[in-house]
């Protein structure tokens, strides 16, 4: 009698929902690519067909050849892997000051990087877009680089705080008496302990990178320095919109993320459990 209890009550609680939540992610996911699949002429008929009737891949060859799209996303991969550099160093130096050191408002501090994440990033845009105009950064990838830079590095900060806690701290010790300096023991010894907790952290800041819109459209007027869900949102005319190709597009721009999570996620996984053990 149990076996049936059990088998209902994983039904109920974890098959069930699961389901719903796939249904719910994937179905606008398949949408969006089988209507990429389809001739402009036969989403626009009204004919409710969820498969083409005559599949073509014209709509990706005319986005990346014809749309700029090509450009759109070479710009995203630069912004979004610099920015990915700078934020993981910033995070692996500042997460290991917070888990080696003892200093006066620690705590304090922590909070502040905390609260950082509560406040949009859309209330910075304005003086930020002073303070780049003044510097003359404005329509440039590097003003995208230092904006994202700021915006993820607090949260990645405190991420790598908690994968280095993990990492005993007399590893430190043995090194520092056999004369090794502080930067041998944070990017020859710790960083390399630490790769599992580094991945998942660049890979959060990738994608915050990658799909980032407001600061794109506000900081970028130039159709060459345009990224991805910029060069998306320029795809819907004033007058028409051709949804076979901004498909398309929404297509080529999920296949970074889509590749990325499936090469790393046995390091995601094992990052984000060992990140999560010991704050």
């Amino acid at each position: 009698m149990s076996k049936p209890r059990d088998f209902l009550a994983r039904l109920f609680t974890l098959y069930l929902p699961l389901t719903v939540f796939l249904v719910f992610v994937l179905v606008p996911i398949l949408w969006t690519l089988l209507t990429s699949l389809k001739t402009e002429r036969e989403v626009l008929s009204g004919a409710a067909h969820l498969f083409p009737t005559m599949p073509t891949l014209g709509n990706y060859a005319e986005v990346w050849a014809q749309g700029s799209f090509s450009t759109y996303f070479l710009n995203s991969i630069f912004v979004s892997l610099t920015s990915v550099i700078f934020i993981s160093t910033m995070s692996v130096m500042n997460g290991y000051a917070l888990s080696r050191f003892r200093f006066r408002g620690k705590q304090a501090f922590m909070i502040v990087l905390l609260c950082t994440q509560l406040l949009p990033a859309v209330i910075f845009l304005v003086p930020l877009f002073m303070t780049f105009k003044a510097f003359h950064l404005i329509n440039t990838p590097f003003s995208l680089i230092i904006f994202y830079t700021a915006m993820q590095a607090p949260f990645s900060t405190l991420l790598m705080k908690g994968f280095i806690s993990n990492i005993p701290r007399q590893i430190d010790e043995a090194a520092m008496i056999d004369g090794a300096s502080r930067g041998t023991i944070i990017f020859k010894i710790v960083m390399p302990l630490a790769v599992p907790g580094l991945v998942a952290t660049a890979a959060f800041a990738f994608i915050g990178c990658w799909n980032e819109f407001i600061a794109a459209f506000t900081l970028i007027s130039s159709n060459k320095f345009f990224t991805v869900p910029v060069g998306l949102k320029f795809m819907i005319g004033e007058y028409d919109v051709s949804y076979a190709s901004l498909a398309a597009g929404s297509v080529i721009a999920l296949v970074p993320a889509i590749l990325l999570f499936a090469y790393i996620q046995r390091y995601l996984v094992e990052g984000l459990g060992s990140g999560s053990v010991k704050g």
